[in-house]
């Protein structure tokens, strides 16, 4: 028995030992490892996916951290074709330790009805990469595959819950807003059960983003809100026919036009007839530009040319399109049941692999 337990005591350290390696590799050659994947637009995921796998065998074993990664994969996989199949750009899936994975949309969508589709592409395709790993416990009776695809149905079916950002918090946009306050009341009892600090954080950040949107927004006048652009503008002929150029602490007014394209992007135009200039920025969201203000400006000389960085502050009231939540009547119903019948198969499909699980410890 000592023996036994000094060899497996030998196994983990060297485990360790390999996993530091890695990660002191990872550190010293971090720049060369970008450099070679940064022609790949999945070089950044591959990397993440690495530094999680590792994270979680520190813990869990090679086979399980491997094969839990690929399952949260194949649900970022899903937004993403998803969101393809209806046009909008997304980033390459990001894996964070002990967290999950996320993709961020370039462009937000336009409706309930689109934000909801892309939502209920990572449950799907999740479900179908749970049920692979299931089909292969089944067939090979393997312990690791069936912990894996109860673990992958699990997962799943708690990013079905009504709260924001999971994904069943966006799919209920396309069903009713009322799924939210389900969300609310149900989502105290799973953090109960789950016992999970982080899952309390999302539904506490969920609950305050229903006080701000249905009740505290009513209390109050919507504020104006500002952002902050950074153009940079090129002046060497100016500087090279010695026109007084603004200095750093240089604020003024300027004009602007807005306007959005076919996609609902919003662009502002700001105009500095002093120099010229002529920027169109893209404004964060739909919103009511008020005022355009130029709160300094930096001052780049460089071999090539001399340039401006515009520090450019931006006013606006966002704008709340109400027609984003109008669905059309059979959408809604299609959204409702397909939502509905994911989350019972989920549901059975966790108690068919518990029993399997049942069966092998007997």
């Amino acid at each position: 028995m000592q023996n036994e337990e000094k060899k497996n005591d030998s196994k983990s350290g060297s485990s360790k030992w390999y996993l530091g390696s890695a990660a002191a590799l990872l550190l010293l050659k971090g720049k060369s490892l970008l450099a070679l994947l940064k022609f790949s637009k999945f070089g950044g995921a591959l990397i993440s996916m690495a530094i999680t796998i590792g994270t979680y065998a520190i813990i869990y074993p090679w086979g399980f951290a491997v094969g839990f990664v690929l399952l949260l994969f194949v649900h970022e996989l899903g937004h993403v074709l998803a969101a393809k199949r209806k046009g909008l750009p997304v980033s390459a899936p990001l894996f964070i330790p002990f967290l999950g994975a996320l993709i961020t949309m370039k462009r937000q969508p336009l409706d309930a009805q689109t934000e909801a589709y892309v939502a209920m592409g990572g449950p799907l395709l999740g479900t179908v990469g749970a049920m692979a790993v299931y089909a292969g416990a089944y067939a090979t009776d393997s312990p690791l595959l069936y912990a894996l695809s109860y673990v992958g149905f699990f997962l799943n079916l708690i990013n079905l819950l009504p709260i924001h950002p999971l994904d069943g918090g966006r799919i209920s946009t396309a069903v009713t807003r009322w799924l939210w306050l389900v969300g609310l009341l149900g989502g105290i009892v799973v953090v109960v059960y789950l016992k999970s600090f982080l899952f309390f954080l999302i539904w506490a950040f969920f609950a305050y983003d229903l006080y701000k949107k249905y009740v505290k927004r009513n209390k109050e006048e919507v504020k104006v809100q500002s952002f902050l652009q950074k153009p940079l503008v090129n002046v060497q002929h100016l500087y090279e026919q010695g026109y007084p150029l603004p200095g750093p602490e240089h604020t003024r007014r300027l004009s602007f036009n807005t306007y959005s394209d076919l996609e609902g992007q919003q662009y502002v135009t700001v105009y500095m007839e002093s120099l010229d200039v002529e920027q169109t920025l893209l404004l964060p969201q739909q919103c009511l530009v008020q005022h355009v203000w130029l709160n300094g400006v930096e001052h780049i000389p460089t071999p090539d040319a001399y340039q401006l960085r515009l520090l450019c502050g931006i006013d606006y009231i966002p704008f709340e399109n109400d027609k984003y939540y109008e669905v059309p009547a059979s959408s809604r119903w299609k959204f409702g049941i397909g939502y509905l019948a994911l989350a019972v198969f989920l549901m059975g499909m966790m108690y068919v692999v518990h029993q399997h699980i049942g069966d092998i410890r007997l």
